[in-house]
């Protein structure tokens, strides 16, 4: 039969386990070690790095494609090559049209990253402004 001294800290652990499962993720810091194929580097843990296969990426760690409405004319631009086609001219440049965000991440790059609860996946959120 287990003393108390014995009994008290099976029931601390115990207690400890079930604040542990109840908290639904992890918040954790790293830095992009390689942009292609990504890889990040854990903060705080040596050799903890993660490959893409274990990452999530919000779109503000993603290149993506928005779609805006444009209306404007297009300036004046100086000079010219000589060919009718390339001189400066002036036009109407309106509607929708793609743009391409460029907002995928960068070696040495900070971010921020949430381990989901029980797994071995993270959600990176962000990166970490600088400054």
């Amino acid at each position: 039969m287990p003393d108390t001294e014995t009994f008290l800290k099976l029931i601390k652990q115990a207690a400890v386990e079930a604040v542990r499962q109840t908290k639904p993720c992890n918040l954790m810091f790293g830095t992009v070690k390689n942009e292609k194929p990504l890889l990040i580097h854990v903060d705080g843990d040596s050799k903890m790095e993660l490959e893409k296969a274990f990452l999530i990426l919000s779109r503000n760690v993603t290149d993506y494609e928005v779609e805006m409405t444009v209306e404007h004319k297009t300036e004046p631009q100086g000079g010219g090559s000589g060919d009718a086609a390339f001189e400066s001219h002036l036009h109407e440049y309106k509607g929708r049209k793609k743009f391409l965000v460029h907002k995928a991440l960068k070696m040495g790059e900070r971010v921020i990253l949430v381990q989901l609860a029980g797994e071995s996946r993270y959600i990176v959120l962000d990166r970490i402004g600088e400054g």
